[in-house]
């Protein structure tokens, strides 16, 4: 069984809206065991919707068409697939009544072209809409299964949900399931990362393996293909080994984790408190923290020290390391990281300077960054050369900062 997914919006094509319902489906199709083989996007207008559900009729079993049954006229998917395989509309009497129940509930008049949402393919099962007023609809013609879903988000998931799916497994569109595991992996590039796995690329099957770069992130998905859920762990779990045989000092997380997610766990679970003293990131790296809920219980606060004067009066940054060593070097790295540490009574903590651009300073070249990690026991420095333009130099020197915080105090569970 393979499926095509029409978005029907001119909105969509003007960019106004994403397509995050195109998404959505396929993943949900995805772990039922059906493949979605193309995606579409056409507008408001009869004929060349008319040519896309006909293109997608001769090449999928299943066309799923998404939006276009409102009450206007621009609203036409229903009245073209009608068109198309060659059936009537018929008035479908519990919608209707549904809609005048909306409207008598909100003492509102209802007015005729309500009843257009009302209308469906005749021979059709029809999908209720509890969020709003079209009805959805399933509709099989030949070899093909059709179904239509209203378009807002708040609409389609719930009916997704409640009708659709238990429609399709009723229906035993598909014998296997699909599921998939996303490896998360930081400080490796994605050609890299490809060329150490080269052998596993080369020989997969099932589960295939497909590597994503991503924000200055690799993720790697693994995907399989199985009726049995024991058979689908066991073929994940061995794919994944020898994954991490070769990637292992890069893994940090699995699936939707993030460093800064990761970090702020991996402290509370420990009862360590952090806090920051900011050059290079101005802020940055405090601003990403508060990003995550409940960070109040491992972030104890921050410092921007942007200017010498600062590091020095505020912090307590000795001037005869910014005199001899220089605002970007490790020694003041180090110090501004036991400084703040100090000055919040933190577990560890943590400093960032360097050289955003476009400018060099001190003689370094713009992406160098020098990056403390204070705690009781030791103190380190890590020095990195990153590319880009400033926000994207302090951007990733933050999230660098989360993973070298992470790998010195967490190593992840699998």
């Amino acid at each position: 069984m393979n499926t095509e997914i029409i978005a029907v919006g001119s909105e969509l094509l003007l960019g106004q809206i994403a397509n995050t319902n195109a998404q959505y489906l396929s993943q949900q199709l995805a772990h039922l065991g059906v493949d979605v083989h193309y995606h579409s996007v056409v507008g408001d207008n009869p004929h060349r919707l008319r040519y896309v559900f006909d293109n997608a009729c001769q090449r999928a079993d299943l066309v799923i068409l998404m939006g276009g049954l409102g009450p206007t006229k621009d609203d036409l998917t229903k009245e073209t697939v009608a068109s198309v395989i060659g059936r009537k509309l018929v008035e479908d009497e519990q919608t209707l009544q549904s809609i005048h129940e909306h409207f008598a509930q909100r003492q509102q008049t209802m007015t005729d072209n309500n009843r257009k949402q009302a209308l469906v393919i005749e021979g059709a099962d029809v999908f209720a809409n509890h969020h709003g007023l079209a009805c959805g609809m399933a509709v099989h013609e030949g070899k093909n299964h059709i179904h239509l879903l209203p378009g807002p988000p708040q609409e389609l998931k719930p009916m997704v949900e409640q009708y659709m799916i238990p429609y399709l497994l009723e229906q035993k569109f598909a014998e296997e399931a699909i599921v998939s595991r996303v490896l998360r992996f930081f400080d490796i590039g994605e050609s890299q990362l490809v060329d150490l796995i080269d052998e596993e690329l080369e020989a997969q099957t099932n589960p295939t393996i497909a590597p994503l770069a991503s924000d200055g992130e690799v993720t790697v998905r693994l995907t399989v293909k199985s009726a049995d859920s024991s058979e689908q762990k066991r073929l994940l779990d061995e794919t994944e080994e020898k994954i991490l045989k070769k990637l292992s000092p890069y893994f940090y997380g699995y699936g939707n984790d993030t460093l800064v997610e990761r970090v702020k766990d991996s402290l509370q679970k420990q009862s360590l408190t952090l806090s920051v003293a900011e050059s290079l990131t101005g802020g940055a790296f405090a601003n990403m923290l508060m990003t995550v809920p409940g960070v109040s219980n491992v972030f104890a606060g921050s410092i921007t020290a942007y200017t010498n004067h600062i590091k020095e009066r505020v912090l307590g940054v000795a001037p005869t390391i910014i005199q001899s060593d220089g605002a970007v070097s490790e020694s003041c790295a180090k110090a501004m990281a036991e400084q703040v540490r100090e000055c919040f009574q933190s577990d560890v903590g943590i400093s960032f300077t360097g050289v955003a651009g476009p400018e060099s300073l001190e003689g370094k070249m713009p992406g160098t960054v020098y990056i403390g990690v204070a705690s009781e026991s030791s103190c380190e420095c890590y020095m990195i050369n990153l590319a880009g333009s400033r926000e994207q130099i302090r951007k990733r020197a933050s999230k660098y900062g989360l993973y070298y915080v992470l790998k010195q105090f967490e190593k992840v569970e699998r």
